[in-house]
């Protein structure tokens, strides 16, 4: 007569944890799917929204009409400055862009720019701040964008891409952490691209600059063992995690992807910001992502920055810069968010 097996008793128990943990991480796949979806859905309906269709002169009381990246060029430089609650660190990052613009206009009468300030929903006297400089130095060289309410600093990037005028376009923060006068050190690898992509064309007409795709990123890799030095441990210990799941989104090639110091021909920008989803913490890593896709070229080149206090970043930061990488992954990943050519 065999023996009669009995049933383990902890079987039960084991089931009824299992189903839990399964329909939890169904339930996450789930979440995480729907905002993917929302936010593929909304980028089809605002990937060329012209909702901005005005500027606002304070000299003359007139709205002067929004430019669009699809239209032809009409200045070289645009500095795109976001701006969130800014009205103590722009001043002082504005009067140094406009001395170095104003000194290499004058000495180089085929150079021509604009800043575009975009306050992204501020509730302090950014918007006074950035309306005295138009004021200043009128509306054909400095120009307000208001975004109404605060939608992050991608969101407020994008929009200022959206509607410049510069064959060249330098996104920088309004704290002026990173000196403008670096911009040129960006300016000569575009130009070194550039010229390598004219030089393999076989046509007898020469491309523009702003038709050839190149950006260039400024970058703080070159200060890390300072920075590892003066940063307490656990800040370190998020930022190692946070390169890391970087490395895993948008795989190799930039060692910093966040600095706020970029540069873009027009023909670049108008093919990545159209395509942009992200609109906080983590769109430079969905910039790295789509110039991979784009076959953009990336030039990492190493800037001057110096810690400015009144930071944005909090350590909460952290996990929703980790939210937003997840959502690159999936949403490009699965082939929800399609990438516009």
């Amino acid at each position: 007569m065999g023996w009669l097996s009995l049933p383990d008793p902890h079987l039960p128990l084991f089931i009824a944890l299992s189903s839990i943990v399964l329909v939890m991480f169904l339930s996450i796949a789930a979440f995480f799917l729907e905002i993917v979806r929302k936010i593929g859905c909304k980028h089809s309906l605002e990937r060329t929204d012209a909702s901005d269709a005005f500027f606002e002169d304070p000299n003359s009381l007139k709205k002067v009409p929004c430019p669009s990246i699809f239209d032809n060029a009409e200045k070289y430089l645009s500095l795109i400055v976001p701006a969130y609650n800014e009205e103590h660190r722009l001043p002082a990052a504005l009067v140094e862009m406009m001395s170095y613009l104003q000194k290499r206009a004058a000495a180089d009468k085929s150079f021509t720019y604009e800043v575009l300030i975009v306050d992204d929903g501020s509730t302090d006297k950014t918007s006074k701040v950035a309306f005295d400089f138009v004021r200043k130095y009128k509306i054909d060289n400095v120009r307000l964008l208001l975004l109404g309410r605060n939608h992050g600093k991608g969101e407020a990037i994008r929009k200022g891409m959206l509607h410049s005028r510069g064959e060249l376009l330098l996104m920088l923060d309004a704290d002026g952490a990173t000196k403008v006068t670096d911009l040129e050190k960006l300016e000569s690898q575009v130009y070194a691209t550039a010229k390598n992509k004219i030089d393999e064309t076989s046509n007898d007409i020469r491309p523009k600059l702003s038709d050839i795709e190149v950006s260039v990123f400024g970058s703080r890799a070159h200060l890390e063992k300072q920075a590892l030095a003066t940063r307490k441990w656990y800040r370190n210990f998020l930022m190692k995690g946070f390169h890391l799941v970087v490395l895993f989104t948008a795989g190799p090639g930039i060692r910093d992807t966040q600095c706020g110091f970029k540069m873009f021909t027009r023909a670049a920008a108008k093919k990545l910001f159209t395509n942009i989803r992200l609109k906080r913490w983590c769109f430079d890593v969905e910039i790295v992502y789509l110039c991979k896709r784009l076959n953009i070229p990336m030039i990492e080149v190493s800037v001057n920055w110096t810690e400015i206090p009144g930071s944005k970043v909090r350590l909460t930061s952290i996990a929703h810069m980790l939210f937003e990488l997840t959502l690159i992954r999936l949403g490009y990943g699965l082939g929800i968010w399609k990438i516009y050519i």
